[in-house]
């Protein structure tokens, strides 16, 4: 069967498959335009899919790593080899991202398809020093089973190859349950996986039901979730009842810090880009700005000016700045914007829906200024294309104000100071520092937050350790009776008063 966007399906058993479920449509948040249907995955489509994965999966195990790794190199060629404009286009109808940054994001797929697969096959254990002779001790890193991998829709397919490479590369299978904003892009990039064994990797489209039913299946070992903090904390929950390691990347607030020693030009450029990427639908946008006063009103100058350069529009066409997602993501936007103001904030710029734009989620770049903690947009996730700046006196308070959040995904500062960028790097509360370059991630180092801003590690070797358990081995290839074991010498026990047999 091959894919179709009108006609609801999933990806199970290696190729497209009908969904029994009612259709709903799918609506492009540019034009409102219906683009597709899909459907809930069904409890009966749900467990044949499990049980296709988990006898797939007993198979992949027992395959040797570089056998594994041949195969996980054979996706990254065919992500990097295949044409995937029709897969970015949908993406941007669906969600509304650029489509520059739409075919970017599954261009970027492949690294860590090839850096899972030899970091899997490089290390699978840990010889220890020996607690006594004759004994060899180490330990070994084994797959789990299936794991379950619940997306977001602002990187739909990137986020989704950092975990199911990892997993995979482990030996694991997985069952994929995409955002519903973008189900139909993911769709179509599952025939990437066609060289895996069939029933090993599959794609659910649902909403909470269908996460739920994969979370607390007997046939599932595994969670790993992006998205907001509620619903991460409802996933660690489950994954937790389960007793089911969890990987949990649950969004935040991240700072920016302008210095007074901060190359301006350079930081106004970074922080429309830290702030506007994907309408500042990013998990690690810069939302908060704490800009030093001695350089607060040169920065937002050139802060402002490099916003005007920026295009309000559809993501098929010339614009940087695409339309939200729902109707309900630009109406929290709307009330944290309003509230600010209300509070004596400034819109510099923007600050309202385009007016040229009546139609689609569409709002603005914003810059606000005069902002202060009593505001619930330094307090809350925006998740929209606004930057609320405070001013403060020095480098200390504006860390110490970035630290006040109960978030701790990222942070950023744009200095010269080597003093202020070690501080920095030192200091703040947060899973990530960027210094003068904001947002850049790397396959090697590892990816989430502090505080409610996620539990675990995606990338690096901690993204892989997450699909991965522990077997401690003793070998005593020289056995011998040791002498701790039972009966004791009757010389080792003393009676009540304390006193040693004779």
């Amino acid at each position: 069967m091959r894919f179709t966007p009108d006609k609801p399906i999933h990806f199970a058993g290696g190729g497209y498959r009908p969904s029994a479920g009612q259709a709903m449509p799918v609506v492009d948040p540019a034009t409102l335009a219906i683009v597709g249907h899909i459907a809930e995955t069904g409890a009966a489509e749900i467990e044949a899919v499990l049980a296709a994965a988990t006898t797939a999966q007993k198979a992949w195990a027992k395959l040797d790593a570089k056998s594994r790794a041949t195969i996980l190199h054979r996706i990254a060629y065919r992500i990097e080899a295949t044409d995937m404009r029709f897969c970015a286009e949908t993406m941007s109808r669906e969600m509304g991202k650029p489509y520059p940054e739409a075919i970017g994001e599954v261009a970027n797929c492949a690294g860590a398809f090839r850096y899972f697969a030899e970091m899997a096959r490089d290390e699978a254990g840990k010889v220890a020093g020996t607690t006594q002779a004759g004994s060899f001790q180490f330990a070994r890193y084994e797959p789990l089973g299936v794991s379950v991998h619940i997306m977001p829709f602002n990187f739909p397919i990137l986020l989704m190859c950092w975990t199911v490479a990892a997993s995979l590369a482990s030996g694991n299978g997985c069952v994929i349950k995409p955002a519903l904003a973008t189900t139909l892009s993911t769709l179509i990039f599952m025939e990437v996986f066609a060289d895996l064994p069939d029933g090993l990797i599959a794609c659910l489209p649902g909403g909470v039901d269908v996460a739920q039913a994969l979370i607390h299946s007997p046939r599932t070992h595994a969670v790993a979730f992006t998205g907001s903090v509620a619903a991460g904390r409802a996933v660690a929950m489950a994954a937790a009842g389960e007793m089911k390691p969890a990987v949990i990347e649950a969004g935040g607030s991240d700072p920016m810090i302008i210095t007074r020693h901060a190359p301006l030009d350079v930081a106004a450029a970074g922080a429309v880009t830290a702030a506007f990427h994907m309408s500042g639908q990013v998990c690690t946008s810069a939302e908060r700005f704490f800009v030093v006063d001695d350089v607060h009103d040169a920065f937002i100058e050139r802060f402002a000016a490099e916003t005007r350069r920026l295009r309000v529009g559809n993501g098929l066409t010339k614009a940087e700045i695409g339309p939200l997602v729902s109707k309900a993501a630009r109406d929290k936007v709307i009330r944290l914007v309003e509230d600010a103001k209300a509070k004596g904030a400034t819109a510099v710029i923007g600050g309202r829906i385009p007016p040229d734009l009546p139609v689609g989620w569409f709002y603005e770049p914003t810059i606000l200024t005069g902002c202060t903690p009593d505001m619930d947009i330094l307090k809350e996730e925006c998740f929209g294309p606004v930057a609320a700046v405070c001013r403060v006196k020095d480098f200390d308070a504006a860390i110490e104000m970035a630290n006040a959040s109960e978030f701790g995904l990222g942070a950023s500062v744009f200095t010269t100071s080597l003093e202020e960028a070690m501080e920095a790097a030192e200091r703040l509360e947060a899973g990530m520092v960027w210094v003068n370059n904001p947002l850049i991630d790397n396959d090697a180092l590892p990816f989430g937050g502090w505080k409610k801003s996620g539990i675990g590690r995606e990338l690096s070797r901690l993204g892989l350790d997450t699909f991965r358990r522990s077997k401690m081995v003793i070998i005593d290839h020289k056995p011998v009776v040791q002498g701790w074991w039972y009966p004791y010498p009757d010389d080792w026990f003393h009676d009540a008063g304390g006193r040693k047999h004779v």
